[in-house]
């Protein structure tokens, strides 16, 4: 789990408390999974808005370890071997910046789909491939500038543009209720004139809410 602001921070890559999303999440939140829980920092925000029960899956082993003073059950091992062992159905599904560690994210949110309660949501963030950061190098450095975290994380196997998100989660049965991004900052001024097109290239991240129709 991991964002731009991580880039250079490798402390945080697994520590990141992701407030903003957790203040957009449908409340009850009754039952949660973490997909890539990190340390368990999301889980102690979660806790506070009143989760029921917090499960998460960690790769990371030393990570995951962290997670489980916050969080009730942390199975440590690659998402995909490790879905069979959930006992569900969980209400709140969070796959925050993981799918684009997965070689196959689609059948990972087919799955996810069956272990959530009927209404359930699930909360997906990713890197935008269309951020003006992977442009510039693209066009003006030529390269695409792999890092060791953050934006262009070595570990990335796909990527996503906005459209390209909406569409994966929507083909894995889910039924899309919202797309946003982060704060803007600054740039946030460029939105209206633009109609909106501006976001498309300035941020970093796509958040996509859904539910299990």
């Amino acid at each position: 789990m991991t964002s731009v602001a991580a880039d250079h921070n490798p402390e945080s890559y697994f520590d990141q408390g992701r407030d903003d999303i957790v203040a957009r999440l449908r409340r009850p939140l009754g039952r949660v999974l973490d997909v890539g829980c990190g340390t368990g920092a999301v889980g102690r925000g979660l806790r506070a808005a009143g989760a029921e029960s917090l499960t998460g899956i960690e790769l990371v082993p030393e990570v995951g370890a962290r997670a489980r003073d916050v969080y009730d059950a942390v199975l440590i091992g690659p998402v995909e071997d490790r879905l069979d062992d959930l006992d569900g159905p969980f209400d709140t599904v969070l796959c925050l910046d993981v799918l684009e560690h997965l070689s196959d994210p689609g059948s990972v949110l087919r799955r996810l789909l069956e272990l959530t309660a009927p209404g359930g949501r699930l909360q997906v963030s990713v890197p935008n491939a269309r951020h003006v950061s992977l442009l510039r190098d693209l066009v003006f450095k030529g390269t695409f500038g792999y890092t060791d975290w953050g934006h262009r994380d070595r570990t990335h196997l796909r990527w996503f543009t906005r459209r390209d998100i909406a569409a994966e989660v929507a083909a894995a049965g889910w039924t899309v209720t919202d797309v946003a991004y982060p704060q803007l900052g600054v740039s946030q001024r460029l939105v209206r004139p633009t109609r909106g097109l501006s976001t498309e290239f300035l941020t970093a991240q796509w958040w996509v809410g859904a539910s299990r129709p």
